[in-house]
């Protein structure tokens, strides 16, 4: 595969804390304009493989390439190009939802930044929030608050940790559709962990599963119903995660 068609390529990543291996030789290779889920329990090394893609993490050995950069070396040259949510990383909380998003829009350098954030609060129908105070809003509030955060700068790739982690059912969907609305009109890579396998099968176009730091299944939602001869992803799951059955 031609490497510019690439969003995310790392070659041998590793990862060891104080001798365990938390990822072991991880080859990714997501293609620029998918939306690509991360899978597996806890352990499996997601939430390690995220870090190291952020550079929050520096690995052990191996290497990563954003758009064709080393993200070792010139992280800089990409950082305006990504973002990120999580709903387990909160936002300042004395700060205003307003506040938070004019902090986060000057770092990543975003032009107009009232006519930006006034297009995302209506957006994410946070309008009615951007006054208030980070840290007394509610759990889904925050949840949109921080997917607001993630498109201040509209970014190329867009890492995602459970998006849609204490909405409820309607305003989860609605932020679905919106997720896979903003990749295709934009263009962007959307790279997610979720334990939601609803929300997989229906936004992704691949997925990898993850155990013990490594690849233990990759392909799309149909391809790995087919080979493991399940109706769901949820029990494709469970099959991996509890060795209950090998891959036909």
């Amino acid at each position: 595969m031609n490497p510019l068609a690439l969003a995310i390529q790392t070659s041998r990543l590793r990862k060891i804390f104080d001798g365990t291996v938390a990822v072991e030789n991880l080859d990714l290779a997501i293609e620029a304009g998918s939306i690509t889920a991360l899978l597996g329990g806890n352990g499996a090394g997601k939430t390690t493989t995220m870090s190291m893609l952020l550079g929050l993490l520096a690995p052990t050995s191996g290497g990563i390439s954003i758009f064709g950069h080393d993200l070792l070396r010139e992280r800089a040259a990409i950082a305006r190009d990504m973002n990120f949510s999580s709903p387990y990383v909160d936002l300042p909380n004395r700060l205003t939802v307003r506040q938070n998003l004019i902090v986060y829009g000057h770092l990543y350098g975003v032009a107009q930044m009232k006519t930006r954030i006034a297009e995302l609060a209506e957006q994410l129908q946070i309008a009615h929030l951007l006054d208030r105070h980070h840290g007394s809003l509610s759990a889904g509030q925050k949840t949109r608050a921080s997917l607001a955060k993630s498109l201040i700068n509209k970014p190329r790739l867009l890492l995602l940790d459970e998006p849609t982690a204490s909405l409820d059912p309607d305003i989860a969907d609605w932020v679905r559709g919106l997720l896979m609305e903003y990749r295709q009109t934009t263009g962007a890579t959307i790279f997610m962990a979720s334990h939601n396998m609803t929300e997989v099968e229906r936004m992704c176009d691949d997925v990898i599963m993850m155990k013990q730091g490594r690849i233990v299944a990759q392909g799309s939602p149909s391809q790995l119903l087919a080979t493991y001869s399940r109706l769901n992803l949820e029990e494709v799951f469970l099959d991996i995660a509890r060795n209950r059955t090998s891959a036909a």
